[in-house]
């Protein structure tokens, strides 16, 4: 059931709402959302219906979405990855897109009009990308909408990257984006989103809601962390890479950055968001038993 504290995940205005929320919601009208994909290689998912508003989140190519409205070129979606609410653009997303086969493994990588590195490309694709794929040609997959992509910079769907710090690691250097969560530019919760679906484990967006529904608390001492662990504060998660490293997407670097846990403690805590809130360990990694 949808939590109705939290706007950022309920697909309502005063104007219109979910159908599924009559009742529970006052709105002028109420619709049955249509199921869609996004069919772009990344979109940023806005708050209010215009260029001018800050970017929130994005959706990435293959991301399944929930259309409630279409018009003056945004479309009123909730993302089905973590459920947040707002307006895409109105032609990156389609109803009658195929659901991913495979999604990409490299950190980026290009689509093209023929299975040959040498024809010019068509765009990129981002770490994480779902695509769906029809068949092997050479070296090639081709997708359902003709394109063709490296094959081994893919993989089925059903496989997982077990180690989501090893993954954080490939992100070293990525810009710093506000919102964003493809490997062309991560916010700090981006980060972590990231590595951990990459790792199978359902995430939600924010750090603040990242910290209320990831793994299991530990106690407040930063001694004893291990490779994974998640680091919170008011505002802002980074994760262990070991006992004494951190790495985060930060504004200080403006770019996904490994520094010693305890000097970014001290600088966190002097210049942006304060004390530690909490830590928590989303279990063990592959490799580091418990």
């Amino acid at each position: 059931m949808t939590d109705l504290t939290d706007a950022r995940l309920v697909p309502a205005r005063p104007d219109l709402a979910d159908i599924r929320l009559r009742g529970r919601v006052d709105a002028e009208r109420y619709v049955a959302g249509q199921s869609g994909r996004l069919i772009v290689p990344s979109a940023p998912l806005r708050r209010r219906p215009s260029l001018e508003a800050g970017i929130e989140t994005e959706a990435v190519l293959g991301d399944s979405v929930t259309i409630y409205e279409t018009g003056d070129g945004f479309a009123f979606v909730q993302l089905g990855s973590d459920g947040y609410v707002g307006y895409l653009p109105e032609e990156s997303c389609a109803s009658d897109a195929p659901a991913p086969t495979h999604r990409v493994t490299a950190l980026r990588s290009f689509l093209y009009p023929a299975a040959d590195m040498k024809r010019p490309p068509l765009g990129h694709v981002s770490l994480g990308a779902g695509l769906s794929c029809r068949e092997r040609e050479g070296d090639f997959l081709r997708l359902a909408d003709e394109s063709y992509v490296f094959a081994d910079h893919c993989a089925p769907i059903p496989t997982v990257e077990p180690d989501h710090a090893a993954t954080a690691e490939r992100l070293v250097g990525t810009p710093y984006l506000w919102g964003g969560r493809t490997s062309l530019g991560l916010d700090c919760s981006g980060l972590v989103q990231l590595c951990l679906s990459m790792a199978g484990i359902p995430c939600p967006r924010d750090a603040d809601q990242q910290e209320a529904a990831l793994g299991t608390p530990l106690p407040p001492s930063l001694d004893g962390l291990r490779r994974g662990d998640l680091v919170f504060w008011r505002g802002h998660v980074g994760m262990m890479l070991d006992e004494t490293r951190l790495i985060h997407a930060n504004g200080h670097h403006m770019a996904v950055a490994v520094e010693p846990l305890a000097g970014a403690v001290e600088r966190i805590a002097e210049k942006s968001y304060g004390a530690v809130t909490s830590l928590r360990r989303i279990g063990p990694v592959s490799g580091r038993p418990e």
